[in-house]
């Protein structure tokens, strides 16, 4: 394994300033705390700052030797924000905060991103520019969609982005980089039938809500295995149902609630269009009404090839052809998807491990729990830390030495 010694000499400050972030979380468009950190931190090593891109956004600009007079430049994201929900681990760098936690490992990725830029800063050892992209609000809140918003593509123009996500259950020490789809559109639904209520007992003189909505729910699985290709990706979850309030009440109305994924924007179209022609015509079929509302919200990530392939490159040079392992798609979502919808890019994934690392903290007995994403006994391992800042600065180094031509047709 190929890490860059300087970073390796800063592991423990870096583990530290980690482990700062993680025991103060802040949820979306909230991360003043956190920007502010980092915004400092990037000052403290020579790196110019432009803060308030969405809301809490930040972006460090690192020129190289040349001051970036040669116009090429690469773009490099971490997400800052925390998940609300509370933690249950009880190590020392525990949330402080009740009902927030970084759950998904969002304060590795920003540690990972500023070891890369004092780096960058210290030794410039490239021309043109980085950018380093601190992004507010991956969860839930479409922080890359604002930052777009308020002009980060504009004023700060990139050939190629690129991020990375910790992944629990690949080892440490390899990555997972492919083309295509992997992660899916993020939507949901809301559905609401109405009928007639009327005494249970005398059910004949209303319109019962509930059987409309089990056949729905039965209906929309058909979606996906009798009106979808086969070989294409899609889920339906329905994942809440609300109705009545007693026994002996045949309720008025039932609220449906879900979310739908999938990795291509014509199978969503199908499923939105085919679970609303369902809800219209099962609910007529009984003489209730329904109201169907679906929301799309984060499109899926779509890894472009070239920008892919030299990820790859880069990574084996590092770890290893072995230790650079196809990307298993997931029905999770990221907002990184709009950066990859306007620019040329990669996201990928660098393994967590199994959480084992837990067991060295002080007092022992903290490797009790799942370390999974979304889950309150995670923690990022600081061990990813010098690795994930030693790709950075390798990809960086090594995308703004290709000739225009090249990169163009890489």
């Amino acid at each position: 394994m190929q890490l860059i010694d300087s970073i390796l000499t800063q592991a423990a400050s870096l583990s530290t300033l980690r482990r700062d972030i993680h025991a103060h979380p802040e949820l979306c468009f909230q991360e003043l705390r956190t920007a502010e950190l980092v915004a400092t931190k990037l000052t403290e090593w020579g790196i110019a700052v432009h803060r308030g891109l969405g809301t809490t956004g930040v972006v460090g600009i690192v020129h190289g030797r040349d001051g970036g007079a040669c116009g090429r430049a690469i773009g490099l994201r971490a997400d800052m924000d925390a998940l609300p929900m509370t933690e249950l681990n009880t190590f020392e760098h525990t949330s402080q905060h009740a009902g927030k936690m970084h759950a998904c490992g969002h304060d590795g990725h920003t540690a990972m991103l500023l070891a890369a830029g004092q780096h960058l800063a210290q030794h410039r050892d490239f021309d043109g520019t980085v950018y380093l992209i601190f992004q507010p609000a991956e969860e839930g809140g479409g922080g890359a969609r604002e930052m777009i918003k308020d002009g980060l593509f504009e004023r700060f123009p990139m050939d190629a982005v690129y991020g990375m996500h910790n992944w629990p259950g690949i080892p440490v020490g390899r990555f997972a980089a492919s083309t295509g789809p992997v992660m899916a559109s993020s939507n949901e639904f809301r559905i609401t039938i109405r009928g007639k209520g009327a005494h249970a007992a005398m059910p004949h003189n209303g319109i019962d809500p509930v059987p409309v909505a089990c056949q729905m729910v039965q209906a929309f699985q058909t979606i996906i295995t009798r009106n979808k290709k086969p070989v294409d990706a899609g889920v339906i979850s329905v994942t809440m149902i609300h109705t009545g309030e007693a026994t002996n009440v045949v309720p008025d109305s039932c609220e449906i609630q879900g979310t739908v994924r999938t990795f291509t924007f014509e199978v969503l179209d199908l499923i939105e269009r085919r679970m609303r022609e369902i809800a219209e015509h099962t609910a007529a079929a009984f003489g209730a009404t329904v109201s169907f509302q679906f929301k799309r919200n984060y499109p899926p990530t779509v890894n472009h090839p070239a920008e892919t392939a030299f990820a790859q490159r880069v990574l084996a040079d590092i770890v290893g052809a072995e230790g650079v392992l196809a990307q298993e798609p997931t029905m999770g979502a990221e907002d990184f998807a709009y950066m990859l919808q306007t620019k040329p890019g990669c996201y990928l994934f660098i393994g967590n491990g199994d959480g084992a690392h837990r067991a060295g903290y002080a007092g022992g007995g903290h490797d009790a729990g799942p370390c999974m994403l979304h889950n309150p006994h995670y923690d990022f391992n600081d061990d990813l830390i010098p690795l994930g800042a030693t790709f950075w600065v390798r990809l960086a180094e090594q995308w703004l030495a290709q000739p225009r031509a090249d990169r163009a047709a890489a």
